[in-house]
Formats: C-alpha cells, sequence, structure tokens
C-alpha cells in the first residue's frame, strides 16, 4: 500500500462511514480494484482509519461527551449491546461472510428496504426530533437493528437508520442517533482490532498510516455535517436508489 493507496481508502472509510451505504463493502470492493491483499499491516492500516472515524464523531458532537449527558449515554450503551454480544459469539461465522457476492446482494437488499420505508414514513409532530429524548425501549428496538449491520454490505448506519425511523424518530434524530451509536460500537471494534494487530504497526509504514488517518478524519468530520445539511432538504431514497445500482454493478462487475 503506498500514500496514493492510503488517500483513497482513507476518503472513502470517511465518507461512508457514516452515511447508509456500508464503509466495509466500499472498503472490500476498493481495496480489490486496487490490488490491495488483506495483510496484517492492510489490517492495521484500518484500525487507524477507523479511529479516526471515531475521533470526527468526537468533535462533532463534543457537547454529548459530558457527565451531564449520562442519561443518552445509558441508551447508547443498551443499544449497542445486542450487537457487541452476537457480534462477540459468532465473530467466525460473520467473518466467513466477508464476499463481494453477499456484499453486493446486501447492497441490493438494503435499498429496497430504504425505498419501501421512505413510501411509507412520514414524519409526524409527535416523532422525536432530539436524540436525548429517545426513550430505552426505543434505544433497545434500535440495537436489535443494528443486528443486521454483521453482514457485510449492509451498512450499520442504514440498520440503525432505518431502526430508528422505525421506531418514531425523524430523519435528523435517527441520523444523530446512529452518529453516537457508532461511537460505543466502533470502540469495541476497533478496540478488538488495535489488541490483535498491534504488533503489525512496526511493520507499517508510518507516514502511509498518518496520511490515511488524517484524510480519514477531515472527511468523516465534513461529511457527518453536510450528511445532516443534506436531511434538512431530501429523504433517503437518493441512498436507496445508489445502494440497489451500486449492488447490480457489483453482481455484473465481480460475480
Amino acid at each position: 500500500m503506498d500514500i496514493l493507496d492510503s488517500i483513497l481508502l482513507g476518503i472513502i472509510e470517511g465518507f461512508t462511514e457514516f452515511l447508509p451505504v456500508s464503509s466495509t463493502g466500499h472498503l472490500i470492493v476498493a481495496s480489490q480494484m486496487l490490488g490491495i491483499d488483506q495483510t496484517q499491516v492492510t489490517k492495521a492500516y484500518e484500525v487507524i482509519i477507523q479511529f479516526a472515524a471515531i475521533l470526527a464523531v468526537i468533535l462533532n458532537y463534543k457537547e454529548k461527551f459530558s457527565i451531564k449527558k449520562i442519561e443518552l449515554w445509558k441508551k447508547l450503551t443498551l443499544a449497542f449491546i445486542p450487537i457487541g454480544a452476537i457480534g462477540f459469539l459468532f465473530s467466525h461465522q460473520i467473518k466467513a461472510l466477508f464476499d463481494v457476492k453477499v456484499v453486493a446482494i446486501m447492497f441490493i437488499v438494503g435499498g429496497v428496504v430504504f425505498l419501501i420505508v421512505e413510501k411509507f414514513y412520514t414524519e409526524k409532530e409527535h416523532f422525536v426530533s432530539d436524540v436525548e429524548d429517545v426513550t430505552y425501549k426505543q434505544a433497545l428496538w434500535i440495537g436489535f437493528a443494528q443486528i443486521f449491520a454483521l453482514i457485510p454490505g449492509t451498512s450499520r448506519a442504514g440498520s440503525t437508520i432505518i431502526g430508528a425511523m422505525l421506531v418514531g424518530l425523524n430523519r435528523k434524530a435517527s441520523a444523530e442517533f446512529s452518529f453516537l451509536l457508532a461511537f460505543p460500537v466502533m470502540c469495541a471494534t476497533t478496540g478488538y482490532d488495535l489488541l490483535k494487530h498491534y504488533q503489525d504497526f512496526s511493520g507499517a509504514n508510518l507516514v502511509v498510516l498518518a496520511v490515511g488517518f488524517v484524510v480519514s478524519f477531515i472527511v468523516a468530520y465534513l461529511t457527518i455535517k453536510l450528511f445532516l445539511k443534506f436531511l434538512e432538504r431530501f429523504t433517503f431514497v437518493a441512498f436507496g436508489i445508489y445502494r440497489i445500482i451500486f449492488g447490480v454493478i457489483l453482481l455484473l462487475w465481480f460475480v
């Protein structure tokens, strides 16, 4: 992996991590297209760019990372438990699903789900518009919806946003709850990967890692802000259409 590869993958990670389009799916496809082998050093790089995305969430929502917001974080912790438990118990089975064909199919399925949900979804006055007003019951249901994200190509953001919309959050609150829920999820996965691959950092090009980190952080930070602006005027229909088109292209190209 060279600096150009690092920049491209950093952009992809930063841009797709918080959008309902599956960052993992895009990274798998991009790595194959760039001819990047999934070595231990590559795994170390992925840890770094995911950590950068975590920092982007903290910077965008620094006011939420306070002891005064403990009630919100109790709800987010509850929402994290389902995917944490399932991911830990079935990690080997989940890794076996990492295949371009699976990614392509789940892109299409996720796109269809978005279009169906948007077809029947209407924001109402009683819908939650502030993430701090989410109930424990709603948080738990969103957590169960997030389990689908364990299938490559499904999208963690997509699963949580759909789950949030179905339990009564408006689009903006759904996206923001998804952003914040990414923090415990990504801390757990990144922390685990860091412990597993820490020895690989010694064999990695530190310049390449640093470039990827900075690019991923900047792109993720801007993406969060622009995504919320987008939702003030538009729905998720465009993402549903994109997912279907991208999934079909993957099936035709790689499968």
